[in-house]
């Protein structure tokens, strides 16, 4: 039996799917969400209408409720009118298309949150371009995809943006308001001491699950392009690739005797990343920041990566030297930071002092905090300068509503 904390500050999250941090970097961002709100003592129902998975996070651990809903029904609006959240928080932008009319009728007054992961639309243009060849595009997008994220941005209070590369590019391209805007990347807890050593460790290692398009894509680049020339140059080293959701194609790439071994999911992503000398992210395409990389860092594991794969990562910190997008360049850097022991433990520090700047959750958490006390404060005054999103809830919304309602009734003959 489900019991709904009225009187008191609540969270309502309403979930693309169920977290998975085991399998996603986005599974691991929201339980870094969900414990802001619970260090807050916000009652918090993560509500999804996906199918559940037995490899989800069990939140009801951590003291979240949990509740299935559907999608184009009017039971949600009887479920939120109970609930009555202080705070809403939509999971990607799809969701606050799907359910951000049914919360703006029935809350009102409920703050509305957006964690975008990523820019969507950001990341299929940079997707098409590899595709075809293309330079990745830099300048404006006017996609329906584009047209759709930023209309979602704007219905919305505020964005929990990850990357500030995004942040600025939202900016600079859409000219959308800094106050919509919260830089809320990656919070990790930061381990220090030294572990394992450069000579306790070997080969390569990549980490990601396969139905994620860049990861699948960079596994192919990997196969074809890269190891090629990694194994040539270093013919005493394997190729480990790790990640959730392996299909039968994925193990197709499998050989021993290419030394290019595919194990489909880690049990635990620090572990294998720490039996690794170096972990390889040659990602072509993408958006948003790459848990893969915080993941390598917390391990402390060094890494070669793309300018796709640094973007938004690294601030002040030079890493030129472990960033490449031609393949031979890539190979040339993976052999060096692999063999060069002084190389891979000046990158093996510089990967902690990153982690200390730019996601230490005890750095992060009380910024966000402050904002929230003032939206909340304030939010009367933050509705009333942004015109466009009242305008977008007024018009484009109702496109969604009565679509919404249209399918509700489809479905009940």
């Amino acid at each position: 039996m489900i019991v709904y904390f009225c009187d008191m500050q609540s969270l309502l999250i309403i979930g693309y799917v169920w977290p998975e941090p085991t399998a996603t970097a986005a599974g691991s961002r929201m339980l870094q969400l969900i414990d802001l709100f619970l260090q807050e003592n916000y009652k918090i129902v993560f509500a999804c209408a996906a199918s559940f998975i037995t490899s989800a996070e069990d939140l009801t651990k951590l003291g979240v409720e949990t509740k299935t809903i559907q999608p184009n029904d009017a039971s949600f609006d009887t479920f939120i009118t109970t609930l009555n959240p202080s705070v809403v928080l939509f999971d990607r932008f799809l969701m606050e298309e799907q359910f951000g009319w049914r919360v703006a009728e029935q809350c009102p007054d409920a703050i509305r949150l957006l964690d975008s992961e990523d820019l969507h639309f950001l990341r299929k243009a940079r997707a098409k371009a590899v595709k075809k060849g293309e330079a990745l595009p830099k300048g404006v997008l006017f996609t329906e995809e584009a047209k759709r994220e930023l209309a979602s941005i704007y219905r919305c209070d505020a964005t929990l943006t990850i990357s500030t590369y995004e942040m600025t590019y939202l900016q600079e391209v859409y000219g959308v308001p800094l106050y919509l805007l919260w830089y809320v990347p990656f919070m990790v807890t930061i381990e220090t001491a030294i572990k394992p050593l450069y000579e306790e460790r070997k080969d390569f290692v990549f980490v990601g699950n396969f139905i994620h398009a860049p990861n699948w894509d960079a596994v192919l680049y990997l196969k074809k392009e890269l190891w090629p020339l990694l194994k040539k140059a270093l013919p005493d080293t394997c190729m480990h690739i790790y990640g959730a959701y392996p299909s039968s194609k994925v193990f197709q790439l499998h050989s021993e005797a290419e030394r290019f071994l595919v194990h489909g999911r880690a049990d635990a992503v620090v572990t294998v990343m720490q039996q690794a000398r170096v972990n390889l992210a040659p990602l072509r395409f993408g958006a948003g920041l790459k848990g893969k990389l915080i993941d390598a860092m917390q391990a402390q594991t060094p890494f070669v990566t793309t300018t796709i794969g640094a973007e938004g990562m690294f601030g002040t910190f030079d890493y030129n030297q472990v960033i490449a997008d031609a393949p031979e360049e890539f190979v040339e850097k993976a052999v060096a930071l692999y063999a060069n022991k002084s190389l891979w433990e000046t990158y093996q520090q510089k990967g902690l002092e990153v982690l200390q700047a730019n996601f230490c959750k005890e750095k992060i958490a009380p910024l966000f905090r402050e904002q929230f006390a003032v939206l909340q404060k304030e939010l009367s005054t933050y509705r009333q300068q942004n015109f466009v999103g009242s305008m977008l809830q007024h018009h484009t919304l109702k496109s969604y509503k009565y679509l919404s309602k249209w399918i509700e009734e489809k479905n009940k003959s």
